[in-house]
């Protein structure tokens, strides 16, 4: 339905025009098409799912938003092709310097050294534009933070719909270093999100309060930088029947252990001094 160079158009001038509704005349004024039957022909075929007609004129309705939103995200439009570029950090497993790739609207970050993975995940190619290296890699750890925020918390990233979550173990995941992890799936849209058990632990109140007390910002931490973040050696099996999986974190001479529960939520906390 959308598949039409003047449907995309109208679209477009709906998303820019500055009033809630737009007149037909001016409508058609904005979008490069000489016929108006033509013109209303395709304006018809839009209306309804994507475009609202009222009173006044016409407006864009969520679905139209969510079509321009996509395709200035780059989502339908570009390939972009970027140069690997070094990273924050060092490899949680050899200290290596880490970079990012770009490809398949996916960015990772990995060891230069090693090759060992330390995160792959959806970065739409409308995240590079205007961007230097360090504006991307910032920009991405703030979405992968919001990505399993909304995916822990049962909400699709992608849809909105209902996020089934497991723990799950054995073989690795394709784009993760990590045996023991947390799988997200939409019931709805069948999206898909994989992670290591700690990474769902970026905005827990008590893990925020522990870095705290250290003086640091954990929002100022890349989220690969924290070995507990990319490494499933930090998380420990309790008990598989219900899931029981807690995750230590450790900061100068104390640690802190979070225990969650098969749904994700933090069953009990314990905060303690490093043993020798």
């Amino acid at each position: 339905m959308i598949a039409s160079e003047t449907r995309l158009d109208i679209l477009e001038a709906l998303w820019r025009a500055e009033e809630s509704s737009v007149r037909f005349s001016t409508l058609f004024d904005a979008v490069d098409l000489a016929d108006s039957a033509q013109f209303n022909y395709h304006l018809q075929q839009l209306t309804d799912q994507f475009v609202a007609k009222t009173d006044d004129g016409y407006c864009l309705r969520h679905a139209g938003g969510q079509v321009i939103r996509a395709l200035r995200a780059g989502t339908f439009t570009r390939r972009p092709d970027i140069d690997p570029f070094t990273v924050d950090g060092a490899c949680t497993k050899c200290g290596g310097p880490l970079e990012a790739r770009y490809g398949d609207e996916q960015l990772a970050v990995t060891c230069a050294d090693c090759g060992k993975g330390h995160g792959e995940y959806p970065f739409p190619p409308g995240g590079l534009v205007d961007r230097d290296h360090a504006e991307i890699a910032r920009a991405f750890d703030e979405r992968v933070r919001h990505l399993h925020c909304l995916a822990a918390d049962g909400v699709c990233p992608v849809c909105s719909g209902r996020m089934q979550t497991t723990f799950d173990r054995g073989d690795e995941c394709c784009c993760l270093d990590v045996g023991l992890r947390v799988e997200h799936h939409c019931q709805q849209c069948r999206y898909e999100l994989c992670s290591p058990v700690g990474l769902v632990l970026l905005d827990e109140a008590s893990v925020v309060s522990f870095y705290d007390d250290h003086g640091i910002d954990l929002s100022d931490r890349p989220y690969w930088t924290l070995p507990w973040c990319v490494d499933d050696e930090y998380a420990t099996v309790r008990d598989t029947d219900p899931w029981r999986v807690t995750v230590t974190v450790e900061l100068a001479d104390e640690q802190l252990h979070v225990t969650l529960d098969e749904n994700l939520d933090v069953a009990e906390t314990d905060r303690r001094a490093c043993q020798d």
